[in-house]
């Protein structure tokens, strides 16, 4: 991991931009000393890491006592894209602006990426947590559920997850929401445009976790109160701190 950029935020979070071989990443922490859990900030796929709800969301985080860090994994952001991604993402949006059937140009467009994405990320969080002053444990906070659920599934040192929306997700992801055991927050937009509301509450019951937590506020997409990002790090300091 090698750091190319380092300020310190008004705020008193540290933001360090990072690249990983060719993933690029930020990473935003306390000028405190002590060591500290860490969260992984996914952004909804495609959406580049310097989203500024994400970084808004993660500079609260980092704020409250965290690590917090994001990447452009494979496909995302910055990456480079294939022409047949492009083209997959233009008949995605013609398809949903039209209200027509998606699930197959979904299935074969985000199932994949979901694929490439979480290796990326698994390197990312080896790398992170060798660095001092991160120790763990780790959580996970994000719009994108599927890349979210999968690695929920393959990675023991996630602790707790958070995940928004969740209306469309790939067959593979919600079959595997069964697997999924750890502490969950789960956010829903009641009117959200790009989400089916039933098929995000019937991923909601999916989830194997014992601890699960729907909270569901009225408005679209973008609409998620603020308030909720302070329960959101409650949830955190519940289970990782």
């Amino acid at each position: 991991m090698h750091f190319t950029s380092e300020q310190r935020l008004d705020d008193g979070v540290v933001e360090r931009e990072f690249t990983l071989g060719e993933i690029p990443g930020t990473l935003w922490t306390p000028e405190s000393a002590a060591p500290l859990p860490l969260v992984l900030m996914s952004h909804n796929n495609g959406l580049p890491k310097a989203d500024p709800r994400l970084v808004a969301r993660a500079r609260y985080t980092a704020a409250r006592g965290y690590a917090v860090a994001t990447i452009d994994a494979a496909g995302c952001g910055d990456r480079p894209r294939s022409a047949a991604d492009e083209q997959a993402r233009a008949d995605l949006r013609r398809a949903m602006q039209a209200g027509e059937p998606v699930d197959e140009i979904f299935e074969s467009f985000i199932g994949p990426m979901v694929e490439k994405a979480v290796p990326d990320w698994r390197a990312t969080l080896d790398a992170l947590l060798a660095l001092p002053g991160i120790d763990g444990p780790v959580g996970y906070s994000g719009g994108w559920a599927a890349l979210g659920i999968r690695l929920a599934v393959v990675e023991p040192r996630i602790a707790a997850a958070g995940f928004f929306a969740g209306g469309y997700v790939p067959r593979a992801q919600r079959e595997e929401a069964r697997q999924v055991t750890v502490p969950l927050l789960f956010l829903l937009q009641w009117d959200d445009e790009g989400n089916p509301r039933r098929r995000a509450l019937d991923l909601f019951d999916a989830f194997g976790s014992e601890e699960k937590t729907l909270h569901a506020n009225l408005g679209g997409h973008t609409g998620t109160p603020w308030f909720e990002l302070e329960d959101g790090c409650r949830f955190l300091d519940r289970h990782l701190k």
